[in-house]
């Protein structure tokens, strides 16, 4: 593949990354006035899906992305399952609204990145992608085992709250899904000629899976508590998520998903701990082991981006 276009891939996926730190911020805050995550990202994710109707529709690209959709699909060259990256998007966001307002960005940030890279790794060795299968290096483990590390330092100082550490779980299975969700995103982007009709199907199949987690959360334990806020900036969580599923989709083919994914990363690590230094909530409080826990994963990043590709 050109380095240029892999270098200018890189550069755009880190400044997706940025900005997925900041709705990170942004659907966790949501979910704290709401009291309630599932309803956070069912606003985050039907306000980008609702932008998504009017645009695609609206746009040339966005019209015959649609038409060569249905014909891969009748065609079999793209599989049904292949459509469902939407539902890994969905659970990383429910896990913004459900577990920053505890966490904080830094924390959750670190978290995801331990399940994306090592994740990254198995879907670019399958060949899930649309590159193909790509090589397992020792380059490559070292720098998923320095994520995992880096976890470990960046909630060493939450070894005493049990409950901090079980909901870190979430986004280390969301980071897992990640991965994933880019892999068969950039499947449909191919066979759609489109990154804005391939965006629309993530944020449809999303939106579902995240009205059908929150009927039943809504069974379960109620309405939520919360009344909706009325500062806009806390209903731009979806827009962003448009940007940042229209890039990935649009330069995977040219970076591979491991690449991707840290490239991503490490715009989010930056600009989490970013976020968590100069805007401060009640649950970010980054002391010099999260830190380093960031630092590290930026180590490991390098590490792995660092290793021949196929």
């Amino acid at each position: 593949m050109p380095a240029t276009r892999r270098i200018a891939g890189t550069g755009l996926a880190i400044l997706s990354g940025l900005a997925v730190a900041v709705q990170s911020r942004i659907n966790g805050e949501l979910g704290v006035r709401l009291h309630d995550g599932f309803a956070a990202a069912v606003i985050s994710f039907g306000v980008g899906l609702l932008v998504l109707l009017v645009l695609v529709p609206a746009a040339p690209t966005g019209r015959r992305g649609l038409a060569a959709l249905r014909r891969a699909l009748a065609a079999g060259s793209l599989r049904p399952w292949q459509c469902l990256g939407g539902v890994c998007g969905a659970f990383l966001v429910a896990t913004q609204g459900l577990t920053i307002g505890t966490l904080g960005v830094a924390v959750f940030t670190v978290a995801v990145v331990a399940g994306q890279t090592g994740s990254g790794l198995a879907v670019d060795r399958a060949g899930v992608g649309p590159t193909g299968r790509q090589p397992l290096t020792a380059q490559r483990l070292a720098g998923a085992a320095l994520t995992v590390v880096a976890v470990l330092l960046a909630v060493g100082d939450r070894l005493g709250e049990p409950d901090a550490l079980v909901l870190a779980v979430l986004p280390l299975l969301a980071g897992v899904g990640i991965a994933w969700q880019q892999a068969v995103n950039g499947r449909v982007r191919a066979a759609a000629d489109s990154a804005l009709t391939a965006t629309l199907v993530n944020f449809a199949v999303g939106t579902v899976a995240l009205l059908v987690a929150f009927a039943v959360d809504v069974a379960v334990r109620g309405w939520p508590a919360g009344s909706l806020p009325t500062e806009p900036w806390l209903y731009v969580g979806g827009p962003i998520g448009i940007v940042f599923i229209a890039l990935a989709a649009a330069i995977v083919r040219f970076t591979g998903v491991l690449l991707l994914g840290l490239a991503t990363i490490a715009g989010q690590i930056v600009g989490a701990v970013g976020l968590d230094m100069a805007l401060p909530t009640a649950a970010s409080h980054p002391g010099p082991t999260t830190l380093l826990g960031a630092a590290l994963t930026l180590v490991a990043v390098l590490v792995a981006a660092l290793a021949p590709q196929r």
